[in-house]
Formats: C-alpha cells, sequence, structure tokens
C-alpha cells in the first residue's frame, strides 16, 4: 500500500508533481545531502482531455496558448502546462455484481485483466472493489497485474464474491428509510472509493464503473458520490452494460441508469462508454486506456485565495471552435489541513 507522506494535502488543490510542483532538491543531493521534495499545495491541477465535436476522437499535441481558463468566471494565468502523462496513475476498478450483472461477469473478468496488463506501469497502482448487496474490497493497492487478475478470479454474483472484507461504511450522512431494500450499492462504492482510497492519494487518479447504473439502497446519493469524487480530484468513466436478456426474462425494465453515469462523468471530467454488440468490453477498456495516455494537465493559482470550502466553477476554453474540452467542472477550496 502507498505511503501515507501526503495525508496533509487539502483536497480538491491537486498537487501538480512532474510539471514543476514536485521537484528534486539537487543542491542537497550535490552538497551530499538527501534530496528534499518540494510540493507547491497552492497549485490548483486539472487534467482533462480534448475531443473533436464530430467523431469524437481525441485530439493530441495541443499546446499552453491553444486554452483560455476561468474559475468563477474570472480568467486565470495557466502557471503549469504539460501534456505529459507519466505522473503516477492511481485507478479503481469498481463493478457491479447485483443479480442483473451477474451474466457478464465472465466477459468482464476477462477484460479487465488484460486491461490492467496494459495500463499498470510498475509506478502506478490500483485497487479493485465490487458492489451489489454490500461493497466488498477484492484487492487493496498494488502494482501487480498478477495480483488484480487473481482478484478478479474472486469475481462472482452478489453473495458468493470471497475477498478482504466489506468496506466499513462511515456513520455519516443520510441513513436510508427502514425497510429500503439493498441490491446495488453504487453510490455507496464511488463514495468509499474516493473517499476512503483515493482522497490522500497524488497524481493521476480514476475511477473506472462497470454497471447498468441502477442504484437500489445506497446510504450516500448521487450528490454526495459526486461531490466525494470531487474531493479526492478522482476522474469518474462509466462503462454502462446492461444484460437486456435479464430484465427481459424477468419481465423487467431496468438498466435505466446512463443518465446517472454521465452525470458523475460530466462533472468530474470523464466519459461514458455504452457496450453493446458493436462496441465490446475489451475496446471500451482500449479507448479508456487511450484516454489516460492523452491528458493534458493544466496548474493554476487562483485569484481567489480563500480557502472556504466553498465549490469553485472550473471552465477550459479551446480556440479551436472544432474541439470539445473534457473536463471536471470544478474543485471544493478546502484548506490543506482539513480532509
Amino acid at each position: 500500500m502507498r505511503s501515507f507522506l501526503y495525508r496533509g494535502l487539502g483536497a480538491g488543490l491537486a498537487v501538480s508533481v512532474l510539471a514543476g510542483a514536485l521537484a528534486w532538491g539537487q543542491d542537497q543531493a550535490a552538497a551530499g545531502q538527501e534530496p528534499t521534495i518540494r510540493v507547491d499545495v497552492d497549485l490548483v491541477n486539472i487534467l482533462f482531455t480534448v475531443r473533436a465535436k464530430k467523431g469524437g476522437q481525441l485530439i493530441p499535441n495541443l499546446e499552453k496558448n491553444n486554452f483560455t481558463l476561468y474559475e468563477d468566471g474570472k480568467q486565470q494565468t495557466i502557471q503549469r502546462f504539460s501534456k505529459d502523462t507519466d505522473l503516477p496513475l492511481t485507478l479503481g476498478l469498481l463493478i457491479d455484481i447485483s443479480a442483473s450483472q451477474e451474466r457478464l461477469i465472465d466477459i468482464e473478468r476477462e477484460a479487465a485483466s488484460a486491461f490492467f496488463s496494459s495500463v499498470i506501469r510498475p509506478k502506478d497502482e490500483a485497487f479493485l472493489i465490487s458492489f451489489g448487496k454490500d461493497t466488498e474490497l477484492l484487492q487493496d493497492y498494488t502494482n501487480s497485474p498478477r495480483l488484480l487478475t487473481a482478484a478478479l478470479r474472486d469475481l462472482h454474483g452478489d453473495g458468493q464474491v470471497m475477498g478482504i472484507g466489506p468496506v466499513p461504511i462511515p456513520n455519516t450522512g443520510p441513513v436510508p428509510q427502514s425497510g429500503t431494500p439493498k441490491g446495488t450499492l453504487l453510490y455507496d462504492a464511488i463514495y468509499l472509493a474516493a473517499n476512503e482510497k483515493l482522497k490522500t492519494e497524488v497524481g493521476r487518479k480514476a475511477m473506472v464503473l462497470i454497471t447498468d447504473g441502477d442504484d437500489q439502497g445506497s446510504t450516500y446519493n448521487i450528490h454526495t458520490a459526486i461531490e466525494a469524487a470531487q474531493k479526492s480530484d478522482a476522474i469518474i468513466y462509466s462503462i454502462y452494460y446492461v444484460d437486456h436478456g435479464f430484465y427481459a426474462s424477468a419481465g423487467m425494465w431496468g438498466g435505466g441508469g446512463a443518465g446517472e453515469l454521465r452525470k458523475m462523468s460530466d462533472a468530474t471530467g470523464g466519459h461514458v462508454f455504452t457496450v453493446d454488440r458493436k462496441h465490446p468490453l475489451n475496446e471500451v477498456f482500449q479507448e479508456i486506456q487511450d484516454e489516460l495516455r492523452n491528458q493534458y494537465s493544466i496548474g493554476y493559482q487562483s485569484t481567489n485565495p480563500n480557502r472556504d470550502g466553498t465549490f469553485r466553477h472550473i471552465e477550459i476554453k479551446v480556440d479551436n471552435p472544432e474541439y470539445h474540452v473534457q473536463a471536471r467542472n470544478g474543485y471544493y477550496a478546502t484548506r490543506n489541513d482539513v480532509q
């Protein structure tokens, strides 16, 4: 598991690490001392991608002068700009194992294993959570695709998962009404992944959800889940995967959670990918991998110095009207000592 060296950094003020906010003390090294790490905690760092409005292709090779940045409508000075996605990646894969997804698990297991093998590098780390009636941590932080693949073998339909154990839900937030059925704890899984796993990490952070988007019985709601993801500076990539045969055989209508997935992904700078016969899951994972490798990074010091916990709206504009910037819609300006 990663060191908790950076636990004192405030959520919402992401740290621009490789792009200049993290630097080794070369003077100390030259003097025979251990090099120190300097971290600029006041630099707001935004990771984003650019796509063509027509066709949706990723647009690489843009430069700093192609972008204009606004916070709460006021233009900001871009102090750091990088196309270097060599920043460490912390990735959480959250897989829906509720009854409506059970018949898709074998496909998900195989595709996710290939994804981990392709995307995880030695300095990256990933974890695996399943969610249905409970949230289950199947694999804690590791940079080993072998361990992640082994954990995927323990992925089974709801009630059959053999993992490390349930992830505890803190006794905060709204409590579901008595008798509320627990079937798909999607929002709880997102909240826990963001607040318990990603919030104290640095570098690039992302969650990948595989689900039909239906939530049933979560303690937290969609707004709390989005807020937790934003405070942890995590991007949500949603894979909308529906077993239409399950709902048809049960005489039910379901799989209508695409709109909720889009809300969460749009708010955090992610994207919704739909799996169907022409767009299989392995291709979706490849597209997510391509997006992670074609991110831009902007760092700036806000003209509003107050760390009052308020939400600051961010807009990044690109000078080509044929392009669209895919970025989170803001951040929480919390103090550096507030978690």
